[in-house]
Formats: structure tokens, sequence, C-alpha cells
């Protein structure tokens, strides 16, 4: 029992968010195999048709989180489905008898925190659930490369090639969204730049917010439960100080689209070459500028299906989990990019390389 849920008599829920292939996904892996006895129940919120996420961590074998404690919310960006999705999800979890000592939620890389902690003020909810706290993971080797500094040179070269570009890179206010929200910033990732990398992504992340939240180093999400769950700070009460971008727009009279990303899935059959496959890949991902790639592929020959997680031109693969018997084998690729991707293009390219 954490101790916020001892002080409160509240079930203690903590928010992990973060941008596209930060390590969100790994860092609860580890968090539920590492859950020092707790029963954990797990909300993931899926940007795409295809629930690849959830089913990585299904796969997990963690007792502290079983299948039935997975549940996956697809229908877009958790902070547009509140309403719809996430309050009855809550109160179905809250019904069982079974109640978990904590719950831990996934934002999708494209999330607002903000509007997701504000629904724990609902009355049904704020009796019965406090937020822990909102824990960001940024990926330090992103950052120390450049992704989100302010780049003017590149922005005025963006302007002169869309008149519709009048205003910060979309992906910046969300980093900046996620970072407002947090509690504490997990800096994942920190054994692929060097001290001084680190020190630079440090004073990029701290320049971006006017709050001081803890921060930490981590490499490959491993990041102790102790660490991550009883941070106590009952985020809700706090968060109509911590406001998105979006939420100063709509103060001011404008209106938020979150036709700023797109999301798409590409079946392809059998994938002979994995190798020449992934470094294909690379390539269609550096030309249509593709932002996160994830999914599974079948490669003939192996009893275990290829999970396939891409994040700019870095690409990882591993054999994850056995095919289960009578489960169709294929490759399912979920591919999610700005609105002006050019889908038929990108869906072209990458049925060609199978």
């Amino acid at each position: 029992m954490t101790l916020a849920k001892a002080q409160s008599g509240k079930i203690p829920a903590t928010v992990i968010t973060g941008f596209l292939g930060a390590g969100k996904t790994t860092m609860i892996r580890n968090l539920l195999q590492n859950a020092e006895g707790k029963r954990i129940a797990l909300i993931i919120n899926e940007f795409g048709d295809l629930g690849v996420d959830g089913d990585v961590l299904k796969g997990c074998g963690a007792e502290a989180c079983s299948e039935e404690d997975i549940i996956e919310l697809t229908n877009g960006c958790i902070c547009c489905t509140v309403a719809d999705d996430f309050i009855p999800t809550m109160t179905k979890l809250l019904e069982r008898e079974n109640r978990p000592d904590h719950i831990v939620i996934e934002t999708s890389g494209l999330a607002l925190p903000q509007p997701l902690v504000a629904a724990f003020n609902w009355p049904d909810i704020r009796s019965e659930v406090t937020v822990d706290g909102v824990v960001t993971v940024v990926d330090s080797a992103a950052v120390a490369a450049g992704r989100f500094a302010d780049d003017h040179d590149k922005v005025d070269a963006l302007r002169v090639s869309d008149d519709n570009l009048d205003h910060e890179s979309p992906l910046e206010e969300l980093f900046e969204d996620q970072l407002t929200a947090a509690d504490l910033i997990v800096l994942n990732k920190t054994d692929l730049i060097d001290a001084a990398g680190l020190k630079s992504v440090r004073d990029e992340v701290a320049s971006r917010i006017s709050r001081k939240p803890a921060m930490i180093e981590a490499k490959n999400g491993e990041v102790a439960a102790a660490i991550l769950l009883g941070l106590g700070v009952g985020t809700e009460d706090e968060i109509a100080d911590r406001k998105s971008h979006h939420e100063m727009e709509h103060e001011a009279g404008e209106e938020h689209d979150h036709d700023e990303f797109d999301s798409f899935v590409v079946e392809l059959g059998p994938i002979a070459e994995p190798a020449a496959f992934i470094d294909r890949l690379k390539a269609v991902i550096a030309e249509h500028d593709v932002l996160r790639l994830k999914g599974f592929a079948d490669v003939p020959g192996k009893p275990m299906r290829l999970l396939i997680q891409a994040v700019g031109s870095r690409v990882d693969q591993y054999y994850d989990r056995a095919w289960a018997p009578g489960e169709t084998r294929g490759t399912r690729l979920v591919v999610i990019g700005l609105h002006d991707m050019d889908e038929a293009a990108v869906r072209a390219t990458i049925s060609a390389l199978a």
C-alpha cells in the first residue's frame, strides 16, 4: 500500500506521459516486474488502431498486473475522449470486487496530460482515487540532438515552404505541456549521451517550464517502483495551475485542433529478411518524416513475432513472445506523423518493402 493510499483512503493513480518513443512502455514493463507485491491496474491510451503497447505489456508475465488488469483505450487522444472513454473505464475499475492497490495510466505520446488529470476531479472519481503524481519521460538522446530545441533558421525555412505555419511547432508545444504537468521528470536513455550532452538536456528541459519538478536520470527505463509510486502529490488539486498551450489558447478564444497528428495501420505479409526490411524502413521514415512507427512482423521460420519500435531514425527490434495458438500471423505497423504526411505514399512505399 502506498503512502498516498494509506493517508487518504483513496486508490493512488500515477499518470505516465512523454513524447513518442521516450520509453514509457519499457519503464512500465520494468515497474510491473518489480512492483514489490502491489496489485497494479494499467490503463493504456493508444493513438492509432493497433494496441501495440498493451500487447507488449500483456506479454511481460508480471504477477503484479494480470491481463484483466490491463485496459486499452484506442479511440484516439485521451484528452479528447475523457468523458466517453476514461470516466466509464475508471468507473468499471472501481466497481471490481478485487480493486487494485495502484493505477498506472500510460498516455499516448500525443496526449495532453492536463485534461486527464483534471478528470480526476469528477465527483464519482475524486471520492475514490487521487493522482499520486504525473511522471513525464524524456528521450534524452533526442533532446540532446536538438529535436525540440528552438531553431530559428529551421522555423523560417518551414514558414517559407508552408504559408499556414505561423506558430511554434506543435511538437514543441506538446513537449512543453508534458513537462508543465510533471511532478517527476525522468531523463531516460542517458546511456546514449555523454556528460556534456546530459547537462545540455537538463538545461533545455528546465528552460521549458517555470515550475521546478524533481528530475532524475535513467537508462532503459529502469526506475525503482519506490521512486515512481508513492509521490503522494494529489495532482488533481494543482492541475489548474499547470495550464497547457491548448488551455491558454482556449482562454484567449482560439480553437484547438487535434488534426496536427494522423495515424494509420499498414498490414503486410511475412518478412523473409527482417534486417534488410528494417534498413529500408529507416529510409522511408527519413524521407517522409515519420514521427513514430511501431508494430509486429511475421518472420517465416520463427516461432516468435518480431517487435518493431521506431522513433525518428532509431529503430529497435526484438522477438518479444511466441505466436499464440490460433493467432493469425502477420505484419502490422502503426505509422504516426503530422497531419500533412502523405499517407498514400508512405503506405505504398512500406508495402513495397515486403
